[in-house]
């Protein structure tokens, strides 16, 4: 039994996180269209963020509820160690976003949010991506380079730099992971 035990979680650690939602990173991005026209007609930094904010809550619920979905209908798990290897390489950097927002907010540098996100975001996909389907990194290279650019870029894009990161690379990736990977 104890060898059992031991090819069993051998195998365990050297499998992919697979549970990736391609059918929810659709309907992230969606939200998040729908969140950067919203936010794009607020009259001042704090209604903005205030949206961004309500956008991240909605797409962790999203994202949440379509992992388990998936997770579930392919029989894995979400504790298994793939998936605790993913979460630990994805939440250490939205959590120094978290950070990095209540820093840079309070001293007027909101112009700077965007491209972080981005940038934080995307090395989060990347680097939990590292335990997935080759598509995931992938996708956390486009959001890294489009953080990049955002940096660079004038702050009055922010928003529309957003609009295409957590929109429409999610829709796009999103709706590819679906058709190759299963809802």
């Amino acid at each position: 039994m104890d060898n059992i035990r031991f090819i069993r979680q051998t195998m365990e650690r050297a499998s992919s996180f697979t549970a990736v939602p391609g059918w929810g990173g659709v309907a992230i991005g969606v939200s998040a269209v729908v969140a950067a026209f919203l936010a794009a007609g607020q009259g001042n930094a704090q209604g903005w963020l205030t949206v961004w904010l309500l956008e991240a809550l909605v797409a962790i619920g999203i994202g949440a509820y379509s992992l388990h979905r998936k997770a579930s209908a392919s029989g894995s798990s979400v504790t298994a160690a793939p998936a605790r290897k993913f979460a630990l390489s994805f939440v250490p950097p939205l959590f120094a976003g978290g950070v990095l927002t209540g820093a840079l907010y309070p001293i007027g540098q909101t112009g700077l949010l965007p491209g972080l996100w981005l940038l934080l975001y995307g090395t989060g996909v990347m680097t939990g991506g590292a335990f997935s389907v080759p598509l995931v990194p992938a996708m956390g290279g486009c959001f890294l380079g489009l953080g990049v650019v955002c940096l660079f870029a004038p702050v009055a894009w922010g928003n529309w730099f957003l609009l295409a990161g957590f929109g429409l690379l999610h829709i796009g990736f999103g709706w590819v992971i679906a058709r190759r990977y299963g809802g």
